[in-house]
């Protein structure tokens, strides 16, 4: 499980328009759930998981990944010349799920991250070489293949209806701690879950109450139907076990994901809303009149990008899409992700005092300017590094704000001054020596100048880092 997230305080995770309508048409509607019935008797209240677990069971694999690390040698040592690198060999546990009978197989991309050998071993024990045909690192998912000839593999139907609710019994079925396939139960605790309050968050995670850990990322959470409802992916615990707070990526997502493997992608690109959004608080909901403090509020919009074009404007309130209430801004940059390419989207928005309704077309993220990756070289604080133009595409695919400061990206530190001058992979050089720079292009002109003294501002994170250098 990934033990880098942060939810909420000193907890840590592991694992085409229209004009305004007469109809109050942005008012949420309430939403028409399917029934559930609660057990009436004992015997309804004795009933075994058994049926649901003989269906899902046998489509929820065992994965291991291993890489081999080499380790720098002693300097000590070195010095009498018997110093030599270390080998040693990595490797993590997880869980996946087999989704088509050939042998195509998703799971957590940290699971398989880095993994030079790859393994899976099906329900009945037998062992299987894997190939990745797809990664998405944003998302945390992955796409395996295994060789089965023509054997037919027993698969789990992924459930993308959206109809899952709050209360419903659910399975985590996977392999935690590597000690066998094991079955848990508990109920869905909240939908539509986000881990970045900026509205930028490429999920709007299942959150559950069944036992889930290490080992259990990328298993199956599964429905009293058998079918796949989420890929289980983290939790949250002081202990670092299970403490009835997990997450799983809904399946409308893990479905795209395969589709995307299945057409020949080696990842996912999601459709962008183009918008930058932030929370609707209890007093903006006042000032606009909403009834309830719900809805994403349109802070700025990307120009040219899928909302200018379907006509969102700064200061509109997204309320409904598709048909379904925008919890918060979380929730509607994920459902925009979760389209496909091209499919059209009805939005509910609030405006002046007005309700309207917008249709934006799903779009991937605008990749202008170009990347133009240059491998910085001469004299100069940067030698050495990777650098790349900045755009919407760029920034969202290294987890960037892809509203953020102008500059060129250092994608990673290759030998040169740059490896000792403190430059990080993330930095933003912004300017160089007084010059205020916004592409590779005027990053290479300022710093063709002959020149032994340098002054460098990057912008790493919230900080704005200013450097003096000689070379």
């Amino acid at each position: 499980m990934r033990l880098t997230r942060f939810l909420i305080a000193s907890v840590v995770l592991l694992a085409a328009c229209s004009g305004p309508s007469t109809k109050s048409e942005a008012q949420v509607p309430p939403l028409a759930q399917p029934t559930r019935a609660v057990p009436s008797d004992a015997i309804s209240m004795k009933a075994s998981f058994a049926p649901v677990v003989r269906r899902a069971a046998p489509a929820v694999v065992n994965i291991s990944s291993k890489r081999l690390v080499r380790q720098q040698s002693d300097p000590f040592w070195d010095f009498f010349g018997i110093g030599a690198p270390q080998n040693r060999i990595e490797g993590s546990l997880g869980s996946g799920v087999i989704v088509r009978a050939d042998g195509i197989i998703v799971t957590n991309n940290h699971v398989i991250e880095g993994g030079q050998e790859i393994t899976v071993a099906l329900s009945d024990r037998r062992e299987f070489p894997a190939k990745v045909l797809a990664t998405d690192a944003q998302g945390d998912l992955a796409v395996l293949k295994i060789d089965v000839g023509s054997e037919r593999l027993p698969v789990l139907a992924i459930d993308d209806s959206g109809t899952t609710q709050v209360g419903d019994l659910v399975l985590a079925i996977g392999d935690p701690f590597g000690v066998g396939q094991t079955v848990t139960n508990g109920i869905v605790s909240a939908l539509n879950r986000t881990t970045d309050p900026s509205g930028e968050a490429p999920m709007a995670y299942i959150q559950t109450d069944a036992a889930i850990n290490p080992g259990n990322s990328g298993g199956a959470l599964v429905d009293m139907d058998g079918d796949l409802i989420g890929l289980n992916s983290f939790i949250v615990s002081r202990s670092g076990g299970s403490s009835g707070v997990g997450f799983a990526i809904p399946a409308a997502m893990v479905k795209r994901m395969v589709e995307a493997a299945a057409g020949g992608g080696h990842e996912l690109v999601r459709p962008w809303l183009g918008a930058r959004t932030q929370a609707v608080t209890s007093e903006i909901g006042r000032s606009l009149g909403l009834a309830t403090p719900q809805g994403a509020l349109v802070a700025d919009v990307w120009p040219g990008a899928a909302a200018d074009q379907a006509g969102l404007k700064q200061g509109d309130v997204i309320l409904i899409i598709n048909g379904k209430p925008a919890v918060d801004a979380g929730s509607v940059s994920y459902a925009v992700g979760s389209a496909r390419m091209g499919e059209k989207l009805k939005l509910g928005v609030r405006r002046d005092g007005g309700n309207l309704t917008l249709t934006l077309s799903a779009q991937a993220p605008p990749a202008s300017p170009a990347r133009n990756e240059w491998r910085v070289a001469g004299r100069n604080p940067f030698e050495g590094a990777l650098v790349v133009n900045l755009s919407p595409a760029t920034a969202l695919e290294l987890g960037l704000d892809p509203f953020g400061v102008q500059g060129v990206l250092v994608l990673e530190i290759g030998r040169g001054y740059a490896l000792n001058s403190g430059l990080r992979p993330g930095d933003i050089i912004r300017r160089v020596n007084g010059q205020i720079l916004g592409s590779v292009a005027e990053l290479r002109a300022a710093l063709a100048a002959p020149n032994s003294r340098w002054q460098v501002v990057i912008k790493r994170g919230e900080q704005e880092i200013t450097g003096n250098f000689r070379t």
